[in-house]
């Protein structure tokens, strides 16, 4: 069984970038990603605290490395592209995880504000998707993990820009899964539901907010990152050679109702 299991799953000599990897379902990703035998790159905007999740990497034994990005920022997000493969080689698994959440009514959102979340939610993605996935074409093999939101299906509180961004994402996983999967290059998203991550917190501060969207949960609570450690390997592993261009809803039923 464990040697069944480890064909199926393992990803020993794969080499994973992960952006927003310093905290959240990101971390997790990495983690989990690292854990299953990849070499892992992550990347994210503070560096004090991407500093902290690369020495926790390496505390599970796990070979890591860490780039200081913004990815709000074009000459950023080709410093990733050109700096990332140079710690353990070409990347054959690229988790777009780093996002930003500006939660306002639509009225109140500015022009700035739209600027900065398709910056870094959408156009980041598609930049290094454009830059990494061509390459694992070429190779044969690749993957391919966009993160979503509810709101890639569906309106959900000050939806604004994020939900548009969001909905986005969706549509990208398609195209890339389109273009690459004829060479074995498997592109989804995952859909989370409501997650306790810092990204979340505004919304965890609203009174009586985090018990009402546990309870919507079929499950009847809300998302931990921890949550997200098994679909990271079986995304990233040959377990799923004939899962392509799907979005695919970590939610604890949350989306059903």
């Amino acid at each position: 069984m464990p040697g069944y299991l480890d064909d199926l799953f393992s990803l020993t000599g794969r080499v994973a970038l992960v952006t927003g990897g310093s905290s959240g379902i990101g971390h997790t990703m990495a983690q989990a990603l690292g854990r299953a035998g990849a070499a892992v790159v992550i990347a994210a905007r503070r560096t004090k605290e991407l500093h902290e999740a690369t020495q926790n990497l390496h505390d599970l034994g796990i070979h890591a490395a860490s780039i200081s990005a913004d990815l709000a920022g074009r000459d950023d997000v080709t410093r990733l592209c050109r700096q990332a493969s140079t710690f353990f080689g070409d990347i054959d698994i690229l988790v777009n995880d780093a996002a930003n959440n500006i939660r306002r009514p639509m009225n109140d959102l500015t022009p700035d504000d739209y600027d900065q979340t398709m910056a870094v939610n959408i156009t980041a993605p598609y930049l290094l998707g454009q830059h990494f996935g061509p390459r694992m074409a070429q190779r044969g093999w690749g993957r391919i993990i966009n993160i979503g939101s509810q709101q890639s299906i569906s309106a959900f509180g000050d939806s604004g820009a994020y939900g548009v961004s969001k909905a986005a994402i969706t549509g990208l996983t398609r195209s890339q899964a389109e273009a690459w999967s004829p060479h074995g290059v498997c592109a989804n998203t995952v859909i989370p539901g409501f997650v306790l991550t810092p990204l979340t917190e505004p919304a965890q501060a609203v009174p009586g907010r985090v018990e009402a969207l546990a309870a919507r949960s079929m499950t009847g609570r809300n998302g931990t990152p921890a949550d997200f450690a098994g679909i990271a390997v079986f995304l990233a592993s040959r377990a799923s050679d004939y899962l392509t261009g799907q979005a695919i809803c970590v939610d604890g039923g949350f989306s059903v109702h």
